[in-house]
């Protein structure tokens, strides 16, 4: 055989063999482009770059020398959509996607057949994309669902939509149906994920998967005066994902502490808006509690790997609770729809942070909730009884912090508090951190900071009578001076008259 008739793939033929040769050519450049296409995000960020960026020590700013940074200008100035995508992609350490199919869903014909009927009998007439947008379900997977309830003579054509749609519209037989479902059940959202899913979605995401550096740590604390020692001390009790007590005087930030801990983590997660357990639905997405996080990427045809919009994208959740937390609330709650249930406190904080603040007020009493809850800070996993008195095990993955100024000791005994792992004292401030206080606010508070002013203040209404600093009362004072000042028509100052009154209202019977 010659050179000449050796095989040779068709990518790298020469344009002189023929006709056919190019057609080849063409299919496999074809092929070429197809693969690059779903490898760009990928390639994008595999990319080498002449240098890598170099850190100048012993600043606070990291700087990049001019030859490295005009090599990477010249690769390439603004990465493309794909490769930003990839990057927000690998950043999660989970996402749902978008189901191929019902079964892949966990959703049954029926029970999305349930969801259109009492949507249309709530909202009289809706397209079948309309619907697919109110029930988080892809279009392609409704269309057939649709069509078997025209053949059923439960909803009719009221016209015609783009995209090869119509309106929909409920029927007779298709509103007294919808009437007898709505009596069973009366949601007609999202359509519910599984239970099982969404146990495996907090596995995935869980706090025990997350270990929190000291550089995250000093990023979530950026915003306060912290000390040192007390980072040291939170550090492996954040890192540890379980539970733990911070005490001290009032005043001293331990609710601002326990608030910033969740910021160490990580920044999003995914949570449901509902759930399904055996026909009931529990609804997880709380827009009071949960701040939406949408994704900054193209939707449609453009996105590589489309998400499953059942779900939301929020940020990791600090729920604070208080002296009105009560059993109830720790428990599946009945919401006001027929046969819909609401997540219970604990749950909606899962991936996240739950404060108990003010431990020890609450209007049940400390021996009640840690009963509730000694055996799921022991095993990590919680059991909730349903409305329709079917019992279920949930996962229990959340930091929980007891915030509390009264001593550990007094509120709960030596077995809860081995389940406890970390309890961590918040101590009054130093003479050197007050004073620090009050430089930090000053500006904020728009006033210009004067060094013998807050010298009289420290001498005479502090070390004079033994007063103990806290941390709150920098704000608390110069607040004080602020509204006096704009009472009086005046500009706020740091003086020595200002500072007595602020003294004067602020500790009148402390």
């Amino acid at each position: 055989m010659s050179s000449t008739d050796s095989p040779v793939s068709a990518p790298n033929r020469p344009a002189s063999a023929g006709a056919s040769n190019d057609l080849e050519s063409m299919l496999a450049r074809i092929h070429q482009l197809a693969e690059s296409t779903r490898t760009e995000g990928q390639a994008a960020v595999a990319a080498p770059v002449a240098a890598p960026p170099r850190e100048v020590s012993g600043t606070n700013t990291t700087m990049i020398d001019p030859p490295t940074l005009a090599a990477a200008r010249s690769i390439r100035t603004t990465p493309p959509p794909a490769s930003r995508n990839a990057e927000a992609e690998d950043a999660e350490p989970w996402r749902p996607l978008e189901p191929q199919s019902l079964k892949a869903a966990g959703v049954s014909e029926s029970q999305l057949e349930h969801l259109a009927l009492k949507c249309l009998a709530a909202c009289g007439e809706m397209s079948g994309r309309a619907l697919s947008d109110q029930h988080a379900i892809p279009f392609r997977l409704l269309a057939p669902v649709l069509q078997e309830m025209k053949l059923g003579q439960l909803v009719a054509f009221r016209g015609s939509a783009p995209m090869n749609d119509f309106v929909y519209q409920l029927t007779d037989m298709g509103r007294d149906r919808a009437k007898k479902l709505s009596e069973l059940c009366s949601y007609f959202g999202a359509a519910p994920v599984p239970l099982a899913t969404y146990c495996d979605s907090v596995k995935e995401q869980s706090l025990t998967k997350q270990h929190p550096t000291q550089s995250d740590l000093e990023k979530a604390f950026a915003d306060l005066l912290i000390n040192k020692n007390m980072l040291k001390r939170l550090g492996p009790a954040v890192n540890s994902g379980r539970g733990l007590f911070l005490f001290g005087a009032p005043g001293n930030g331990k609710t601002s502490i326990a608030e910033r801990v969740t910021a160490a983590f990580g920044d999003c997660i995914w949570i449901p808006r509902a759930i399904s357990v055996d026909g009931e639905i529990m609804r997880v997405f709380d827009p009071g509690l949960h701040t939406e996080a949408p994704l900054n990427e193209p939707t449609g045809p453009l996105q590589m790997k489309p998400i499953d919009l059942r779900w939301v994208r929020i940020k990791r959740p600090t729920i604070v609770v208080g002296g009105e937390l009560t059993m109830d609330a720790l428990e599946v709650q009945s919401s006001a729809g027929v046969n819909v249930s609401e997540a219970p406190i604990q749950m909606k904080s899962n991936c996240g942070t739950l404060v108990i603040d003010d431990f020890g007020r609450q209007r049940m009493t400390t021996d009640q909730l840690l009963n509730r809850w000694i055996v799921p800070l022991e095993k990590r996993y919680d059991f909730l009884q349903m409305n329709n008195g079917k019992k279920i095990q949930v996962p229990f993955d959340q930091l929980i912090i007891f915030s509390t100024n009264l001593e550990p000791k007094q509120l709960v005994d030596d077995a809860f508090l081995r389940r406890i792992p970390y309890k961590i004292e918040v101590l009054d401030p130093s003479e050197e951190e007050f004073r620090a206080l009050f430089q930090i606010m000053a500006p904020k508070l728009g006033i210009r900071f004067e060094q013998s002013a807050l010298d009289h203040l420290v001498n005479n209404h502090y070390k004079a009578i033994h007063r103990p600093f806290r941390c709150c009362q920098p704000r608390d004072l110069l607040l004080q001076i602020v509204n006096y000042c704009h009472y009086i028509s005046k500009p706020p100052e740091m003086t020595v008259e200002y500072f007595d009154y602020a003294v004067a209202n602020y500790f009148a019977i402390m």
